[in-house]
């Protein structure tokens, strides 16, 4: 399915990283009930992940695999003693219906609200079925995961011994086919842009 690890964080192929300095405080928080009064407390990583376990069971979702730069016990669970990532960017992997699909987000300065955030996505996205306009399938096209070759040699389809003019030649005849301009795919053509950059460097 996908080469995504749990620790550390394996962010999706092609997804635009928010730059550090415009990461966010969230409003996401649990209510703390103390008598006659009610206050919010921050969102523990353990209470985000129970958020989106819950969408996940509800969405039917397989395969599952979270991926953050929190550091992790033999059991998978967080380690409680160890400082917060500075990265706070949380991807999450499974499968639904038979296809490979990925969602990330790095938009908060915490990594328990960027959980926290693909929990309630994930929710606003089986609202769509409820409410008769949609189905699912339509819904979660746009987080199909992409095929992910590790090497860029399998990328352009040539050997990694190839020579510059091979390389070029590989690029060009999959641009034609990827590039957005001619109906392809965005995402497709940066990866090839990438491949063929590393070609290059050898």
């Amino acid at each position: 399915m996908t080469n995504a690890t749990a620790f550390p964080l394996t962010w999706p192929l092609g997804r635009p990283r928010t730059p550090p300095q415009r990461r966010k405080s969230a409003t996401f928080g649990r209510a703390d009930h103390s008598g006659s009064w009610t206050s919010k407390k921050s969102l523990s990583i353990a209470d985000a992940r129970l958020r989106l376990q819950h969408e996940l069971e509800r969405l039917g979702a397989s395969d599952i695999i979270l991926s953050t730069n929190v550091e992790l016990r033999l059991d998978g669970l967080p380690r409680s003693n160890r400082r917060l990532p500075d990265d706070p960017g949380a991807a999450l992997y499974f499968r639904l219906n038979g296809r490979d699909t990925a969602m990330a987000c790095d938009k908060w300065d915490r990594v328990a609200d960027n959980i926290a955030a693909i929990a309630k996505h994930i929710d606003a996205l089986r609202g769509i079925e409820r409410w008769g306009v949609g189905s699912l399938e339509q819904a979660f096209a746009g987080f199909q995961q992409l095929p992910a070759p590790e090497q860029w040699w399998q990328v352009l389809g040539v050997k990694p011994d190839a020579t510059l003019e091979q390389i070029d030649a590989a690029w060009r005849a999959k641009m034609a086919e990827a590039h957005p301009d001619r109906g392809g795919c965005e995402e497709v053509a940066k990866r090839l842009n990438w491949a063929r950059a590393e070609g290059r460097k050898q």
